[in-house]
């Protein structure tokens, strides 16, 4: 013998949504906005990341061979870089260095 269903209270007719407009709703209403404080914390840790993989990649250039270490600059080059500050080159220093080989005369 089975035995009949209890009778459910009876809920208002709600039409279902479609999807376009469930979409619409929640672009309405966004669940999470983010504040100043994730900001900071988000931007702390991106240049955290790129500082430590800075001075990561160039630990792991200096260590390779020969053709394609790092290498200094010479001061002569480029005095501006130099850690003192700015370094002022006496003036022979300055002058074109002569050619190795002569030059042949030009017709």
């Amino acid at each position: 013998m089975s035995q009949p269903n209890p009778q459910q209270p009876q809920q208002p007719y709600q039409p279902k949504k479609s999807k376009k407009a469930a979409a619409q709703e929640a672009l309405i209403s966004p669940p999470w906005f983010p504040d100043a404080m994730w900001h900071l914390k988000t931007l702390a840790a991106i240049y955290a990341v790129l500082i430590v993989a800075y001075f990561g990649i160039s630990r792991a250039l200096s260590g390779l061979s020969k053709p394609y270490r790092l290498r200094r600059i010479p001061m002569e080059m480029t005095p501006w870089l130099h850690p003192g500050g700015k370094v002022h080159l006496p003036e022979e220093k300055l002058v074109v260095p002569p050619d190795d080989e002569p030059s042949a005369p030009r017709r």
